[in-house]
């Protein structure tokens, strides 16, 4: 007898939605608070003490015993910093594959799909609008990513009274796309090669992954085996990212027989916060100082590659997210359920335009030069705020719909 079609959203345990609450709520605080980050950036950054700012990101601290050459604060926050955004990603990966809707593949098709499809479309128009700019190719990445504090902070204030599976869509489609974006680091924005620090990195890794796997509790173990883990990635050439999302991932959410949280619950509580309301807009404030004047955005506009950054985030984004949520469907793959309505997976297909963090960060690694990375910037910027405001009419539109309906019934 075939199996019937997955219909989504699933239904999830008590456990996975209360802790499922707990990250919406912090990460809608985070993003929030990343937002005035951001603003204060671009204040600092526009203003006759401008030089002060750039002095303030470009301060260097790179002591010599620990051979980590050239780490100015903006490197240290997206190195360091986003490091645990990443570890929070991983965390969160892991709890989907365990508890949520990644532990089957039928529940996981919708937004899987749609995430995959959300990462390849823009990346496509991206080169199609920068086909022939030299040095473009780099940046194909950098309109594939999601922000999800700055998405779910724009879906808390616009919805507010939206239903819990589309925050829950949104958050897996978040989570999957921070795995493809932590790949595409991996592989195409690293360095060369330092094997030595590589292989003590992998052997750090294992070691944490057996003690978690062993039931060990203390944080004060794992504590220095993740430092010496990050210390050891950042120096072999690989982005200290990916070790963040392997530690993650690694980090065990198996129940205790006595009903005590998991170490990857007591993780995201005591870490959660210090990511989403410190680490997250400590690197927007450090990475989004651009200037906004006229020239600036002429620069901007004349430059493909920056066009091709808002087109991907603005146009890729939507197009892959939607079409592929309707391809999971039209294709017998996944259901939308009783509680989701296509208007509103369009919505949330507009607010994954906001790339933010992590298209800033492939942005630096892609275009190492000054100028061209503040133009990517600015792009960024404009894109997520388009994004935002798109996703916001939508939802507001929802939002009357949905109390006519109401005052129907």
């Amino acid at each position: 007898m075939p199996r019937p079609t997955a219909s989504w959203p699933f239904r999830p345990t008590a456990r996975y939605s209360r802790n499922l609450a707990e990250a919406l709520r912090t990460e809608t605080v985070g993003g929030i608070i990343m937002l005035a980050a951001t603003i204060a950036a671009l204040i600092w950054a526009n203003t006759p003490w401008s030089d002060a700012y750039e002095r303030l990101r470009s301060y260097e601290i790179s002591p010599e015993w620990l051979h980590l050459e050239h780490m100015d604060l903006q490197h240290w926050a997206s190195g360091g910093l986003l490091a645990l955004f990443f570890f929070m990603a991983g965390l969160e990966l892991r709890e989907e594959l365990t508890h949520g809707e990644l532990r089957d593949p039928r529940d996981a098709a919708l937004p899987v799909i749609a995430a995959v499809s959300g990462v390849v479309f823009p990346a496509l128009v991206f080169l199609m609008v920068s086909a022939g700019v030299d040095g473009a190719l780099r940046g194909w990445a950098v309109p594939t990513a999601t922000d999800i504090a700055f998405a779910l902070a724009v879906l808390a204030v616009t919805f507010s009274s939206c239903p819990a599976p589309l925050r829950a869509f949104l958050l897996t489609l978040a989570v999957v796309d921070d795995l493809i974006a932590i790949t595409i680091i991996a592989l195409f924005y690293s360095g060369s090669l330092n094997l030595l620090p590589l292989l003590a990195g992998v052997a750090l890794i294992a070691v944490y992954g057996v003690l978690q796997a062993r039931g060990v509790r203390s944080p004060w173990i794992y504590a220095p085996v993740a430092l010496l883990a990050w210390y050891c990635v950042q120096r072999s050439g690989i982005h200290a990212t990916v070790a963040g999302v392997a530690l993650g991932m690694l980090t065990s959410s198996r129940e205790p027989p006595d009903g005590r949280p998991t170490n990857a619950e007591r993780a995201d509580h005591v870490l959660r916060p210090f990511s989403a309301g410190f680490a997250v807009p400590v690197f927007a404030f450090l990475s989004a100082g651009v200037a906004l004047g006229g020239a600036a955005l002429t620069g901007v506009l004349q430059d493909r590659v920056a066009l091709g950054v808002i087109a991907g985030l603005v146009i890729g984004k939507f197009v892959g997210v939607l079409g592929g949520a309707w391809t999971a469907v039209r294709l017998g793959l996944a259901t939308l359920g009783e509680e989701l309505r296509w208007r509103e997976i369009a919505g949330v297909a507009m607010l994954a335009g906001v790339g933010f963090t992590v298209s800033l960060l492939i942005g630096g690694l892609a275009y190492p030069d000054p100028a061209q990375f503040e133009r990517v910037t600015t792009a960024v910027l404009i894109a997520s705020v388009l994004a935002s405001a798109a996703a916001a009419v939508t939802f507001r539109r929802r939002v009357r719909e949905r109390a006519r309906e109401d005052a129907t019934n």
